[in-house]
């Protein structure tokens, strides 16, 4: 259903990065798979720390292309790519950019998981880039606490609602 509200949205992207979901995130694996079929490149994080382990400060996400099978545990659980890594400013050839998100309300205030992997990164993004988080019908809110550092999305994508454009006033 995601993927089908979502394509519409990659037909004119030239490089989209999105991500693999964790547990009960939204998105799937085939939705990865119709993102490539319909643009030249998908980009995915590839999240690290400062220090050993994962207990450093979070460094902004780098990058790598997403090939179908290939992908391979990273920290958190996460799946990514095994490589080569492409630096954070890759994420500034994106024309379209899917952001997990626990919850986004109609200004475009998105919650993540509070490392601020994504805050630090979509700094890097080209002011034209769509920022499309990602979340349930009823993770789509009127209003979340903000920080000064968050970065606002420009759209919501629910699986009953499709693509919202933020700030919204529906």
């Amino acid at each position: 259903m995601l993927s089908e509200r979502l394509e519409p949205a990659a037909t004119s992207a030239s490089t989209v990065c999105a991500y693999v979901p964790v547990g009960t995130e939204p998105g799937s694996i085939e939705m990865l798979d119709m993102l490539l079929r319909r643009s030249a490149r998908v980009l995915l994080p590839v999240a690290r720390t400062t220090g050993p382990g994962n207990k450093g400060l979070p460094l902004p996400l780098r990058w790598g292309e997403y090939r179908p099978g290939a992908l391979v545990p990273g920290p958190w659980g996460l799946l990514e790519p095994p490589g080569p890594v492409l630096p954070e400013s890759a994420l500034a050839e994106a024309t379209l950019v899917i952001v997990p998100a626990l919850a986004v309300d109609r200004r475009g205030v998105r919650l993540g998981r509070g490392r601020g992997f994504y805050d630090r990164s979509l700094k890097v993004r080209n002011p034209q880039t769509r920022l499309i988080a990602m979340v349930r019908d009823d993770e789509f809110l009127d209003e979340l606490p903000a920080e000064p550092h968050d970065v606002p999305m420009t759209h919501a994508l629910t699986p009953k609602r499709g693509l919202i454009a933020l700030p919204s006033r529906e």
